[in-house]
């Protein structure tokens, strides 16, 4: 049978936006869309054009009220498809970049709480060099601290009564591990509030450390068998397959970190020189060596199955419009490859702790484990030490003998 013909040249988009027609052919195939499927895409494009000709309305009336009208009309015409915003983005933002369409006016921020939060959010990224997903997750906590202690953002009149009530607050309605993150976002925002001055006296200190039992002390890796079968489980006849199982072998023989996969950019990779860069935590830029099997599945994924887009990081999704892989992508994708491979749901970081107990089983050093890990402290591979524990046994000190 013969493979479907595409009918994008037969679709001539009239009206106000004939003119910008060139141009969102263009932006489609730069985002990675097919001839095929951009059809769908210029026939909304060709429906938006019709409904603004019949309006007496132009391309540079298209605001974002005039938007949501037209999504309205088209739901209420019988419409089951591209009817959302998200639909509409593509069409919007070659209207935007071309001039012709009036940018979203930017209220100006509210005074109070979400000033605060915002100015809060810049330190974090531009002064603390945190991700952006740890950034978001310590002002999602400072917020919900600002709601119940300041919140008309007036945090000059906080007392270390309210950190404690709050770290309480928290520990008491929260697991361990969730009031210990709390803790750490709540530290981080205090020393914001004083450094920039709305807080005379530094209250971090009043966030006192949680602490809880955990189930066990030992780090969970993953065994041999099991990271064998994450990689079989990987159909490498397909595209996604062959890109899911070149994720899976950076996770596993290079222990990065899920976002640190998701910020992977084809300039990062020397293949002369066999190196990979990465892109850690706290901005910090290290090389590491890339394995053969793991340059193997890079080249494959490249060469082969890759969308074509203007893109700069190593990972895309498969469908159009092609965008970079996110940390959450990539987790997806390691407990998507669990169900297939029949083994318990795990995430990216039990693959970085898969390759540190491996290092630790072939009697490689500390110190060495560290840098393979890139950790910054030492205290942070010790906890790997705990996992020999044969030659733990070597070091416990025998029962003192006594009589009853």
């Amino acid at each position: 049978m013969n493979s479907p013909t595409s009918k994008v040249a037969e679709v001539r988009v009239p009206g106000p936006l004939a003119p910008f027609a060139s141009a969102f052919r263009e932006a489609l195939s730069a985002a990675g869309y097919t001839p095929l499927s951009a059809v769908n895409q210029l026939r909304l494009m060709t429906h938006l054009s019709r409904w603004l000709d019949a309006r007496g309305l132009a391309a540079a009336d298209l605001t974002d009220e005039r938007v949501e009208q037209y999504l309205a009309e088209r739901c209420a015409a019988g419409y089951t498809g591209l009817i959302s915003r998200r639909a509409m983005d593509p069409i919007l933002n070659v209207l935007t970049a071309s001039g012709v369409r009036p940018a979203s006016e930017q209220a100006p921020p509210d005074p109070g709480a979400p000033a605060l939060l915002t100015a809060f959010d810049r330190y974090l990224h531009a002064e603390r060099g945190l991700a952006a997903s740890t950034t978001t997750a310590y002002v999602a906590r400072a917020a919900r601290f600002l709601a119940d202690h300041a919140a008309a953002g007036e945090v000059c009149e906080l007392t270390s009564a309210d950190v404690t009530s709050a770290v309480l607050a928290e520990c008491t309605a929260r697991s361990v591990g969730a009031g210990q993150y709390f803790v750490a976002a709540l530290r981080a925002f205090l020393r914001f509030a004083h450094v920039e001055g709305l807080i005379a006296a530094d209250l971090s200190a009043a966030a006192l450390t949680v602490t809880g039992r955990r189930g066990s002390l030992l780090p969970k890796g993953i065994s041999p068998d099991d990271a064998e079968a994450l990689l079989r489980a990987c159909d490498r006849s397909t595209a996604v397959g062959r890109r899911d199982r070149a994720v899976l072998l950076i996770l596993l023989r290079l222990g990065l970190r899920g976002g640190e996969v998701a910020r992977l950019r084809l300039e990062d990779i020397d293949w002369r020189a066999g190196q990979l860069l990465v892109r850690g935590k706290g901005r910090r830029d290290e090389q590491l060596p890339l394995p053969c099997d793991v340059g193997e599945a890079l080249a494959d994924y490249l060469q082969q199955d890759r969308a074509a887009t203007a893109r700069r990081e190593v990972f895309v999704t498969a469908i159009a419009p092609a965008v970079a892989l996110t940390r959450e992508a990539v987790s997806g994708i390691v407990r998507r490859a669990c169900g297939r491979a029949g083994i318990a749901q795990i995430g990216p970081h039990r693959l970085r702790h898969g390759l540190a107990c491996a290092m630790v089983r072939a009697e490689v050093p500390l110190a060495e484990i560290g840098q393979v890990l890139r950790h910054r402290s030492p205290v942070s591979t010790a906890i790997y030490a705990r996992v020999d524990v044969a030659a733990l046994r070597d070091l416990a000190q025998p029962w003192p003998a006594g009589s009853c």
